[in-house]
């Protein structure tokens, strides 16, 4: 006889879920025997491709912006309608503005602090009365917030990252006394549509030299690392923050 699937009967609610570490930790979550909300801002073919590969029966896709409470409210309210509750919180969603100081809008600004740090948030917020003990909240940040030396376009994604890390300690506090476990993974260069665009092959292969392996992570790399984060053998590790480059050199 088999053993269950570790996260069976478990429901994950992955915000920025269609594409990229989003929508490969879909597929980790569900490999793993989890039902899984996919939430997605515009384009619904990916999301609905992941339901059909997963099954209706443990999928559901959401159009919501993650960074908009009433969004926020109702994708929670469909997490909950469907599958009566939550137990892993995955916040994905973000952009990643290349705006150093001098060219930053107050609309640029408005923008990455509504998706970036708003929306994490009050996605806690909103989901906490719905969240079962011994849940799992992981967050994400970037490993560019312990670089030593990071390019003026990263000002405002790092600021916007460096508040996911102190939300994260703070909340791990706060919620751990409701037994609710608190995380943030930080992944370095990983292969996505967003960390590809607008780079040239020559930076690829520069950013690709600073890795001790030579190459810039995948996707299910992060998946990996924040499957294992949503599960029980994670329970003892609360308010850290888990950097995910392979080793890399950020500095």
């Amino acid at each position: 006889m088999s053993s269950p699937l570790p996260l069976a009967g478990k429901t994950a609610l992955v915000t920025g879920a269609s594409k990229g570490i989003g929508a490969a930790t879909v597929l980790e979550l569900s490999s793993l025997g989890a039902n899984v909300v996919i939430n997605y801002s515009s384009a619904a073919a990916p999301a609905d491709a992941l339901v059909e590969k997963i099954g209706s029966d443990r999928a559901i896709a959401v159009k919501a912006n993650a960074g908009s409470i009433p969004d926020i409210e109702r994708l929670v309210q469909q997490t909950v309608d469907r599958f009566g509750g939550i137990d892993i919180l995955v916040a994905n969603a973000g952009i990643l503005p290349m705006k150093d100081l001098e060219h930053t809008t107050e609309e640029d600004f408005d923008a990455t602090i509504a998706l970036n740090v708003k929306g994490p948030y009050f996605l806690v917020q909103k989901a906490l009365p719905h969240i079962r003990p011994s849940a799992h909240i992981i967050l994400l940040s970037t490993s560019l917030c312990t670089a030593s030396t990071v390019t003026p376009p990263y000002l405002l994604y790092n600021t916007s990252k460096g508040a996911i890390e102190q939300m994260t300690r703070v909340l791990a506090k706060d919620l751990g006394r409701r037994g609710i476990v608190v995380n943030a993974v930080a992944p370095g260069p990983t292969g996505t549509d967003l960390f590809f665009k607008g780079k040239s092959e020559d930076v690829l292969k520069m950013i690709a030299g600073g890795n001790p392996a030579g190459r810039i992570g995948t996707p299910g790399e992060v998946a990996g690392v924040v499957g294992w984060l949503a599960g029980s053998g994670s329970g003892w590790v609360n308010g850290q923050v888990l950097r995910v480059n392979g080793g890399m050199t950020v500095g």
